[in-house]
């Protein structure tokens, strides 16, 4: 007798056997039982999950005749009458399966409907499934849309679909929708223990456990992987063989890299890639387990004990997610899942690998040291970089109490009013805030010299600043002039691009009315506006928005007074002017007053924009 494969030996018949999809099969057998039959049904999901399965189910269910031939509609198929043995060796008559993917035409469908015309040969009703529904044409449901909606009552409809968004919505509006569920990866471990175990073959609980992560939810794949697993481990199912037939890493390379990461162990890390490339493990499955072990570790600290401890993962989990802080549990992950995506991209995948690892590292704190999930004495950890950029500041700084907490002595009249100041160790901040200048420059004046191998940082960040300080604006008759002008070519948008920077960034110094034509001459520091391009685009512009001919020249040279300088000193007076109103406000000097130490926030004021 030839040898039948798993996923078709071990197919479920009824719906007791069904696995992993209890609300489907719920929801039929309550309808089945209280004969409240639809006419049109819509099976949804991924694939390999039983769609087709349940199909056939159902069918036998609604043709079933028992095994004395006198039953009727039942959600319990007996399995041994004409009907259902029929449907499970796929020969009944009454029973249609046609497959969108090969037969989506308007002719096929034209037949189908034709077959539906006649009553049903052998059994009580005709079933007609078309799987993978949304590959059909837009002619072709519009030809299935009038006897979907109202067939003859001995007809009954089974779509099924890996992509119901792709189905039209007049379809969908007809059929009674069912979601099959990616079934969970123990509910598929329990499945092949089972069957395995129904077959007398021996399999370790690793190797199975592996088989069910890699079907992803599809029973099919899982059973199919299984029978691929016995015939590549001679007939016994081991985790080593299942990794090496799977391609995937161990978990411990998975462990090893947290944990060096964890320790900001950077040869650590390099020395443990290198061991992958050399025994040419995947680096996209190596990221893969890296984000199943994170996302362990991360529900470990949300919740302790929701990890099964019968799986042998979760003590590592445990033990990583006491060494690493949730927030760089969470990046990582993060860093984990985008970082496979960035593999081909990289020189090779290792290279890709070693990058999206050491990407942790720029978050590391202040002199790179390592920090743990707490401290030895119980206290909470130091706050991490990433944690102390993204937390919200008030616009006032705290009251006498919170400054005095840090060493600041407030005023006399605030520490007669002051509550008793909290100690070092419960102190809600461990250093200044930002809008504390006053401090901020103590600690300035206190903080070593930097080292010596990097004493060009400071002389060129503030090379760098000067270089970037706006120059003053000096206003002359021209430059009014010249703004004038650029104000009403940008408003009717004829300049664009370089010839508008030419314009904004320039300085009208000479206009020679005598000449034929006149000469315009326009002062810009930039040598990139001094080309040919911009500025005879600028002189075409200027051309026909004053009627008449002329040249325009442009020479190297600092403006005083272009439009760019004067929309930043207007720029500059209206955030004076609202930083005035703002310190008038009665409001905010009363708070003022009632907090001697607080301050507004510099660079928290913005005016209102203007239209």
């Amino acid at each position: 007798m030839s040898y039948v494969v798993l996923a078709r030996k071990y197919r479920p018949r009824s719906f007791e056997q069904m696995v992993g999809q209890e609300a489907v099969v719920r929801a039929l057998t309550n309808a089945l039982e209280r004969q409240r039959l639809h006419h049109a049904y819509l099976f949804t999901g991924t694939r390999g999950i039983g769609k087709t399965t349940v199909s056939r189910i159902l069918a036998k269910s609604l043709n079933c005749t028992g095994p004395d031939g006198s039953g009727g509609i039942t959600a319990h198929p007996c399995g041994v009458c004409q009907a259902c043995t029929e449907i499970d060796a796929d020969r009944y008559m009454d029973y249609v399966e046609l497959d969108a993917a090969s037969n989506r035409g308007i002719d096929e469908i034209r037949d189908l409907l034709e077959r539906a015309a006649y009553k049903p040969s052998v059994g009580r009703f005709k079933v007609f499934m078309i799987d993978e529904a949304h590959q059909l044409t837009k002619e072709s449901f519009n030809a299935l849309l009038k006897t979907l909606e109202e067939p003859p009552e001995y007809l009954k409809f089974v779509l099924a679909t890996t992509d119901p968004e792709k189905m039209l919505p007049t379809v969908l509006s007809r059929c009674l929708q069912f979601n099959l569920r990616p079934i969970a990866p123990e509910v598929v471990h329990e499945h092949l223990a089972r069957v395995l175990d129904a077959e007398h073959v021996a399999a370790e609980p690793a190797a199975l456990r592996l088989l069910a992560r890699a079907a992803r939810g599809s029973m099919r794949d899982a059973l199919s992987l299984t029978d691929q697993a016995i015939a590549y481990g001679g007939g016994t199912v081991t985790e080593a063989n299942v990794r090496a037939m799977l391609g995937s890493v161990d978990r411990g390379h998975a462990e090893r890299l947290v944990e060096a990461l964890a320790r900001r162990d950077g040869a650590a890390v390099l020395a443990e890639v290198d061991a992958l490339r050399e025994h040419g493990l995947s680096a996209s499955a190596t990221l893969e387990q890296m984000a199943m072990l994170l996302q362990q570790m991360a529900v470990v600290q949300a919740v302790p004990d929701a990890l099964d401890a019968s799986d042998p993962d979760t003590a590592a989990a445990r033990t990583l997610a006491a060494v690493l802080p949730p927030d760089e549990t969470q990046l990582l992950y993060s860093l984990s899942i985008h970082g496979r995506n960035e593999l081909a991209l990289a020189p090779d995948e290792y290279a890709g690998l070693t990058m999206t690892l050491l990407r942790l590292f720029a978050f590391a704190p202040a002199g790179g040291a390592p920090r743990a999930a707490a401290t030895p004495d119980g206290g909470r950890p130091a706050a991490a970089p990433l944690r102390a950029a993204s937390a919200a500041r008030a616009t006032l700084a705290p009251p006498p109490a919170a400054a005095a907490s840090r060493g600041a002595a407030p005023p006399a009249s605030a520490r007669r009013d002051a509550a008793p100041q909290p100690s070092p160790a419960t102190s809600p901040d461990d250093g200044p805030p930002p809008w504390d200048d006053g401090d901020l420059d103590a600690a300035r004046a206190a903080a070593p010299a930097p080292p010596p191998s990097r004493p060009s940082v400071p002389t060129a960040a503030a090379a760098v600043a000067s270089a970037a300080a706006p120059a003053t604006l000096v206003p002359t008759a021209l430059g009014e002039r010249w703004a004038a002008v650029v104000a009403e070519l940008d408003r009717r948008q004829a300049i664009g691009a370089l010839a508008r920077e030419l314009a904004l960034q320039s300085e009208l110094v000479a206009v020679d009315e005598r000449a034929t034509p006149p000469v315009w001459r326009l002062r810009v520091a930039r040598e990139s506006l001094r080309t040919a391009p911009p500025r005879d685009k600028l002189q075409a512009a200027l051309a026909e928005h004053l009627g008449h001919a002329l040249r325009l020249e442009v020479e190297a040279g600092a403006p005083a007074d272009s439009p760019a300088l004067r929309d930043a000193a207007e720029r500059e007076r209206r955030q004076r002017e609202a930083e005035q109103i703002i310190h008038n406000d009665p409001v905010v000097q009363q708070l003022m007053s009632q907090f001697p130490t607080a301050r507004i926030v510099p660079g928290s004021i913005k005016p209102h924009q203007t239209h």
